[in-house]
């Protein structure tokens, strides 16, 4: 689409305009024009910065948000999650994605990695919404061959029909983790990726006992495990990471691989650990954040995540000169992790992905440093508009069927949790 954004402002080149042709940014200045049938925003002096990358939750679980809460995960998944889990549907999941979509725009979250059940539910969601999603086709076989086999089926079936969304919505295969999906199926879903060119998403080493137990079974660490199966290249996202050691980050490393930490979640959680953030930085390894789903965060704000992750870190290593705040802004904006598809720029060919920020919110006053008050300061509250290839998806935090998606999701969360 195109459009034209007047007056606004970027840090590092002060007031201008911006010019949006086919979805993508083509010019940046003052005095632009465009034909009168393009749309135009005032921007008001509004600050003109890229959206955030969420690489790491699942979405339709809004429909399961303070559902289990204050539970070890074992027991939230055992006996919360996964028995109402399997009376979810595509109309379930397309409504309970609709809602993660709405609370993401609003809090400027343009991009998402995302792993579920129903993966038409999720796209169709997803395509109406206007974001842009790496999208799960999920594989677990804990009740035996047969659901294995089904996986397999489903990723297949899958991967031939993800073909009728646009560019913004991409298949992904996801194992869920090491202790949830057979060595003979991590092995058949890392040659699946590679023959059909998909990336792959899984959890792992979000707790201790993951780790006891792969020893164990195996004699191998996590990431050893995964390497040996073929799981450990750059088209793969680790989610978690926690209880990684020294020696497997040097293997994530050298693979090229990307880890997503998930401080809210890992916290609320307590799984017993802080993601080793800077020893993969040191190490060079593509990095990201995500809030993890919903039913473990609760929220989908990822300025309350920066927050959270840049004050852990500095308090786990008693530095408050770690994850400074320009770094942190770059990793939730996917500058560090260009696996996740965001860019992090507002710059001339990039993709027109971007919001406008409200540099008059209270929280950004006085404005000594203005990416600080974003990290330090800010929730998603100040974010005013949302746009993705040139579509303004939210304007003055307004979006189309939001009080239709809160009842129909409201409606299906009590369904299935009754």
């Amino acid at each position: 689409m195109d459009l034209l954004v007047r007056n606004g402002w970027i840090p590092d080149r002060g007031g201008c305009d911006l010019k949006v042709v086919a979805g993508r940014i083509a010019a940046i200045g003052p005095g632009l024009e465009a034909p009168p049938e393009v749309p135009r925003i005032d921007a008001g002096g509004m600050a003109i910065m890229p959206g955030l990358v969420n690489g790491h939750t699942h979405a339709a679980m809004t429909l399961f948000r303070g559902f289990g809460d204050d539970l070890p995960l074992d027991t939230l998944l055992r006996d919360r999650l996964w028995p109402v889990e399997a009376r979810m549907d595509e109309e379930s999941v397309y409504w309970g994605t609709r809602l993660a979509c709405l609370e993401m725009i609003r809090s400027g979250t343009l991009v998402f990695w995302d792993m579920y059940w129903h993966f038409h539910g999720m796209a169709r969601a997803v395509e109406e919404m206007g974001l842009r999603c790496a999208l799960g086709v999920p594989m677990i076989d804990v009740a035996g061959p047969e659901q294995g086999r089904w996986c397999r089926e489903e990723a297949i079936r899958l991967h031939e029909e993800s073909s009728r969304y646009s560019e913004r919505i991409h298949l992904t295969v996801t194992p869920h983790a090491i202790y949830s999906v057979s060595l003979e199926n991590l092995e058949w879903v890392a040659g699946f990726a590679a023959e059909r060119g998909v990336a792959v998403q899984l959890h792992l080493a979000e707790t201790r006992r993951e780790v006891t137990d792969s020893l164990e079974r195996t004699g191998l660490r996590p990431a050893f495990l995964l390497d040996r199966v073929g799981l450990l290249h750059p088209r793969v996202l680790l989610a978690h990471g926690v209880h990684l050691d020294a020696e497997e980050l040097d293997l994530i490393a050298a693979r090229g691989a990307t880890l997503v930490t998930n401080p809210v979640s890992n916290m609320k959680l307590a799984v017993g650990g802080v993601f080793p953030y800077s020893a993969a930085q040191r190490r060079g390894i593509p990095l990201a954040l995500g809030t993890d789903g919903p039913a473990t965060n609760n929220g989908l704000d990822l300025f309350q995540d920066m927050k959270i992750l840049a004050l852990l870190q500095k308090q786990a290593q008693a530095d408050p000169t770690l994850l400074p705040a320009a770094e942190c802004w770059r990793l939730a904006t996917g500058r560090m992790a260009p696996l996740l598809g965001g860019s992090g720029r507002v710059e001339v060919g990039e993709r027109a992905d971007f919001l406008l920020i409200d540099r008059e919110a209270p929280e950004l006053c006085p404005g000594h440093d203005f990416i600080s008050d974003l990290v330090y300061a800010a929730s998603g509250q100040v974010v005013d508009t949302a746009v993705v290839a040139g579509r303004v998806l939210m304007r003055h935090r307004v979006i189309a069927g939001e009080a239709e998606i809160r009842r129909e999701a409201a409606a299906q969360a009590r369904r299935l949790c009754r």
